[in-house]
């Protein structure tokens, strides 16, 4: 096979990684809004805040994408996972996938020669992807850099095994009886333009929280300048006394005397508070912007809309989210699938193909699991299904349905 090579995959990984940390500055809260340099007074361009849309859309869909085992296990893929800790495997590499698109599952062996599975983000490695099966043709990925960030420890990944660079140079090479890089994507959405799948930050995404943010900015400063009115007088003698500004906006009553001719021709006033509602309503409409693209409600983005709401109701308002998190299952199943198939080939030291474990399926539990409320309709439910077909309720099945 003809590979592109390492050093095409070094200049690919180094395109990547910028897109890929503008992702992680939103979900890490970290970015900056862009100021118009309109309605800023110069002393507050310093100024900034934040706002956790971001980290919330994708942490919505991740918590919700509980994988808990395998359905015909025949290849004991469970054990594996299990013995690498799959609580934490996964929930790493799914969070991952949901920021950058995809991360990835890198293979290899303990001192036993058991599979040893290992989570790597998608700034630290990158590959060339077989579309039909979803495994890597050749792959690339930084194991360590030093504090400067420059990559110490590198591997690059083929159909012949896997090469492990120091410093640039050749240290090591490991082969093994099955001939597939050892490298396995886990990506999210993917399409036949963009392999490696899409971010759940998505552009739309980023821009209405960088209008959030600037609305949070201009309500912060107008607050800032009309939480005491202005004030206004006339009337007053050029030659009187000039009043301290800070003292006439905090004092609660002032006292003014009479002119030379007994005449009192002063006249005070205050100009009208400034509401806060045009803020409050724009936030309001980037926030319904940004749940309508993630999926989620504005209950979910701190502003309330009714009381608490029912399990049927939760469900309902959030059907697209139930639908995304269904085919980010089918969508991850892939990634589970290769990344197991080729522990078990490392584990028993046999070439097995792919298609052999064609009958075996992740499972998933639902995205909504049942509360109290709605156990008692579930209970009458099964009772009806149970009478009418009795053996098709299994443990593992209502496992499946219900999440119980």
């Amino acid at each position: 096979m003809e590979y592109v090579g390492i050093e095409f995959l070094k200049k690919l990984l180094t395109r990547k990684r910028i897109r890929i940390a503008s992702r992680y500055t939103f979900y890490e809260m970290k970015n900056l809004a862009f100021d118009f340099g309109i309605s800023t007074p110069p002393e507050l361009k310093w100024w900034n805040s934040c706002v956790g849309w971001c980290a919330k859309g994708v942490d919505a869909l991740a918590d919700r994408l509980d994988f808990y085992g395998f359905k015909n296990d025949a290849f004991g893929l469970e054990e594996i996972f299990q013995a690498n800790n799959k609580d934490i495997l996964f929930p790493s590499g799914i969070l991952g996938a949901l920021i950058a698109s995809c991360s990835f599952i890198y293979v290899s062996e303990d001192d036993t020669g058991y599979p040893r599975l290992q989570i790597i983000n998608a700034d630290e490695a990158t590959g060339i992807i077989d579309a039909t099966t979803g495994l890597l043709n050749e792959g690339y990925a930084v194991l360590e850099r030093n504090n400067a960030k420059q990559p110490i420890m590198e591997a690059y990944f083929t159909h012949e095994g896997t090469f492990y660079y120091k410093d640039g140079q050749l240290i090591d090479q490991r082969t093994y009886r099955i001939k597939e890089p050892l490298l396995v994507p886990l990506f999210f959405k993917p399409d036949a333009k963009r392999p490696f799948g899409h971010s759940r930050i998505t552009r739309a995404c980023m821009s209405y929280v960088g209008s959030a943010l600037r609305t949070i900015k201009r309500s912060e400063i107008a607050a800032e300048f009309f939480s005491f009115p202005q004030k206004w007088m006339t009337g007053v003698d050029p030659d009187a006394e000039e009043l301290n500004k800070w003292s006439a906006a905090m004092s609660a009553m002032m006292r003014f005397t009479l002119n030379e001719d007994g005449q009192d021709h002063v006249k005070l006033g205050q100009f009208s508070q400034q509401s806060m509602s045009p803020h409050v309503d724009q936030l309001k409409m980037f926030a319904s912007l940004f749940a309508g693209e993630v999926g989620l409600t504005l209950d979910d983005l701190g502003f309330p809309q009714s009381n608490p709401s029912s399990y049927d109701a939760i469900k309902a308002s959030h059907e697209n989210l139930r639908l995304t998190a269904k085919a980010a299952h089918k969508s991850f199943n892939v990634g589970i699938l290769n990344a197991g198939f080729l522990a078990a080939c490392i584990r028993d030291n046999y070439d097995y193909t792919r298609q052999q474990l064609s009958i075996t399926s992740p499972l998933w539990l639902p995205p909504f699991q049942a509360d109290v409320s709605m156990l008692g309709a579930i209970g009458d439910a099964i009772q009806k299904i149970n009478t009418s077909y009795p053996e098709y309720l299994t443990e593992e099945k209502l496992l499946e349905l219900t999440g119980i």
